[in-house]
């Protein structure tokens, strides 16, 4: 990937971090990387909110990215999660990413808890891409954050040479058009959010990171894909088949869900770190009955 936003485009999944005995279970990781390639998958995202970074050591970090990258060898872009709530650390954490052969671009996030204004939080992803040697996607999550960015400060971020993309992840489709009003082709708009991908490229959105695509990566790609050829039917048939899918994994805090689901499906183990917690037995056969329903099982 270019520091173009116009490359950053399709479906990226937001990958899950298989565990096993407290530990990254690294074989199943790197399977689960393969297995989104051979799905048709445009790009990955390790060490976002769904690989659990918040509850990862930076050594893991950085291991399960490393893997990333050279399970995907260049076929297709990976985006790291790189960003916290310290700005120092998050140049630091980006610089360390950036060593990583394969890395295209850092995914951070709004500082969280600090509740940074408009202007902190312009300096903090200012001062990141300034430092920390990769293009960076912008990641506005406000339900986990507690703030959230305007979109006449997406659209000066969006002036700097090394900020290409946003996550966009409000759900909230009066400031995804309204970043696309006041940025245009300077950055690349993508949903953080499966239920709001399909309005969003209908705006100016040029692709997703999902949740979904961990489960089926090929109908999100389809999705992104006969959107932004303007098939929108045919879009539409396939955004009306995840949402079942989608509201099931969702029903419970990200990634229990999926985890859940990749344990039915034999992927690997259903571990989560605390304060998640597994599931109980009622919620994995309705996960089960939902998996058998729409082909996965």
């Amino acid at each position: 990937m270019t520091t173009d936003p116009l490359s950053l485009t399709g479906a990226f999944t937001a990958l899950i971090t298989p565990f096993r005995d407290g530990g990254v279970d690294r074989e199943a990781y790197a399977e689960h990387v393969e297995r989104q390639i051979d799905g048709g998958i445009d790009g990955l995202v390790p060490c976002g909110t769904t690989g659990e970074a918040a509850t990862m050591s930076t050594d893991e970090q950085i291991e399960t990215i490393s893997i990333c990258a050279e399970v995907a060898d260049g076929r297709v872009p990976v985006v790291a999660g790189t960003g916290s709530n310290d700005t120092e650390k998050t140049v630091e954490m980006t610089r360390r990413v950036a060593e990583i052969d394969g890395v295209d671009a850092a995914l951070v996030v709004t500082p969280y808890y600090n509740k940074p204004s408009q202007e902190g939080m312009y300096r903090h992803f200012r001062r990141v891409a300034d430092r920390g040697d990769l293009p960076v996607v912008l990641y506005n999550v406000p339900s986990r954050t507690g703030v959230s960015l305007d979109a006449e400060t997406v659209a000066r971020l969006a002036r700097h040479d090394r900020i290409v993309g946003i996550k966009e992840a409000t759900g909230d489709m009066r400031l995804g058009s309204r970043i696309h009003e006041e940025a245009g082709d300077d950055i690349a708009l993508m949903s953080g959010d499966d239920f709001t991908t399909l309005p969003l490229l209908s705006v100016g959105g040029q692709g997703c990171v999902s949740v979904v695509s961990n489960l089926d990566p090929q109908i999100m790609s389809d999705l992104v894909d006969q959107a932004n050829r303007g098939k929108m039917d045919a879009a539409r048939q396939r955004h009306q088949k995840m949402l079942p899918l989608a509201r099931l994994l969702f029903a419970k805090p990200n990634p229990v869900p999926t985890k859940t689901a990749a344990w039915l499906m034999g992927w690997c183990q259903p571990d989560v770190r605390a304060p998640l917690y597994t599931p109980s037995q009622d919620y994995s056969e309705l996960m089960r009955d939902m998996l058998e329903d729409y082909g996965l099982l």
